[in-house]
């Protein structure tokens, strides 16, 4: 089986099944095994006690370790079992577990439909799933901001970024992806706690995401069919706190004709971040379910490039 049809395969199931919760609750899910052997490692090397040198060092063996551990066994599935019936099938499930199209379309849309019926805090409930900051305090504009933006950086963390290293790798390449991107999100913050340990990881995921998120934006855009203002998009990318999550940030605020990013809290920290399209409206309900429309639009588009590659491949 080629990469791309591997790829159109396992993201073609992702959207049409998810990761079913009866399954979950027997196995849970590979990004959960992922973070338990994270979670094992942090708790081992990241001592309080060592010096930032160590903490740093101890946090790049804990990425290569992670990383070498997923990719082993990815590997292992997809090349050491090609022989054995419907091996196959187990390679597209592990693939498409590692995508998450189908799960970030619901979970903005159970921010997008309370809000739409202007009950802002179940819609303030709804994006605390997604979101990392504190939404406790969040009005409208700030729950539509802050899913808006959730949508466009996990548009391509989530999703091409998977199948763009899958594409050059296979499924050992999905696998890496997830579990770098992974460890980016249990440990690569800037706390007391991870801002040496986690630094490594960090670093790694900004590489990795390097060319999906510019991707990712160059296809909002279109999608969109607006002839957006390329150096104004530009320039809100590079102006956001991600050298990558800007850039699909930006296409997608400059595509809406809405504003994003701007002040925001992070547990006890205010964090006085310049706006992306600064100039234009709030985002509402009806942006976030004409953002939903694109973001149907990019997958789409994923699954059209996928299902041309493929069939190149075969003829």
């Amino acid at each position: 089986m080629t990469a791309a049809l591997l790829l159109l395969l396992a993201l073609l199931t992702e959207i049409a099944v998810g990761w079913p919760h009866w399954l979950f609750t027997r196995i849970r899910h590979p990004v959960v095994w992922i973070g338990a052997l994270i979670n094992v490692l942090e708790r081992t090397l990241n001592r309080k006690s060592a010096s930032n040198a160590a903490k740093y060092c101890s946090g790049m063996l804990t990425g290569i370790i992670v990383v070498t551990i997923v990719t082993t066994i990815a590997h292992w599935i997809s090349k050491a079992l090609p022989n054995v019936r419907w091996a196959f099938v187990l390679e597209i499930a592990i693939a498409a577990s590692l995508i998450a199209a189908r799960s970030l379309y619901v979970h903005v849309a159970a921010v997008q439909k309370p809000l739409g019926e202007g009950d802002v805090s179940v819609a303030r409930a709804a994006v605390k799933h997604i979101v990392g900051r504190d939404a406790s305090l969040l009005d409208a504009p700030a729950v539509g901001r802050a899913s808006l933006e959730s949508l466009a950086e996990n548009a391509s963390d989530g999703v091409i970024a998977p199948l763009f290293w899958g594409a050059i790798l296979g499924l050992p390449g999905i696998a890496a992806y997830k579990a770098i991107n992974t460890l980016d999100s249990m440990i690569g913050h800037r706390t007391e706690r991870y801002l040496w340990f986690g630094r490594f990881s960090a670093r790694l995921d900004d590489l990795v995401n390097l060319i999906p998120a510019r991707v990712t934006a160059l296809m909002i855009v279109l999608v969109s069919g607006k002839r957006s203002n390329v150096v104004a998009l530009i320039n809100g990318a590079r102006s956001h706190r991600s050298p990558n999550a800007g850039w699909p940030e930006s296409a997608l605020a400059f595509s809406l004709g809405v504003r994003l990013s701007g002040p925001r809290r992070y547990g006890d920290v205010d964090l006085n971040e310049p706006w992306i399209n600064a100039q234009a409206r709030d985002p509402d309900a009806n942006s976030l379910a004409e953002a939903l429309h694109l973001y149907i639009r990019v997958v789409g588009l994923a699954v059209a490039i996928l299902a041309t590659i493929a069939a190149l491949q075969y003829f």
